[in-house]
């Protein structure tokens, strides 16, 4: 019996810009060079925004669950945090509870915050061209493709 190497199949894309990930990972820097500068009036980076997002959403969440909404690791979340503490917008306080836990709770200015970023998101939403149902349908696609490539990684 001989043995065949196995050859590349014809289908699976060779050029770059037939690589899903790729258009992904380059939409995320065009994201990138939207929000910038819109960010920077806030003096907030992305990741800090985002968690604001989720603090406006949820006010007094803990540490562990920012970090599973937001994927990251206590590692990353942390510095993040302190950074977002310093500009006045969070107060961290271990929960009276579990001391273990770290709750995480908005300021006043905060709160404030949270008008001059409705404008932000409008302004990034404007910028992608699509449409309300466009714009979902699309959300609903990545969620699922990363639900898909998290079930590979996680198992």
């Amino acid at each position: 019996m001989k043995h065949r190497r196995h050859e590349p199949s014809t289908s699976v894309p060779l050029e770059l810009g037939e690589f899903l990930c790729f258009a992904i990972y380059s939409a995320s820097h065009a994201f990138n060079r939207v929000y910038q500068p819109l960010l920077r009036e806030l003096d907030l980076t992305y990741p800090q925004f985002i968690a604001m997002v989720l603090l406006w959403a949820q006010d007094g969440q803990t540490v562990g669950d920012l970090g599973r909404q937001l994927f990251l690791q206590s590692n990353t979340l942390t510095p993040m945090l302190k950074r977002l503490e310093a500009l006045g917008y969070i107060r961290r306080n271990r929960d009276s509870a579990d001391e273990r836990q770290v709750r995480i709770n908005l300021t006043d200015a905060g709160r404030k915050l949270r008008q001059r970023a409705s404008y932000i998101v409008r302004c990034v939403r404007n910028a992608t061209g699509l449409g309300d149902k466009q714009a979902d349908a699309l959300i609903e696609q990545v969620d699922a493709l990363r639900k898909a490539l998290e079930s590979k990684t996680t198992g």
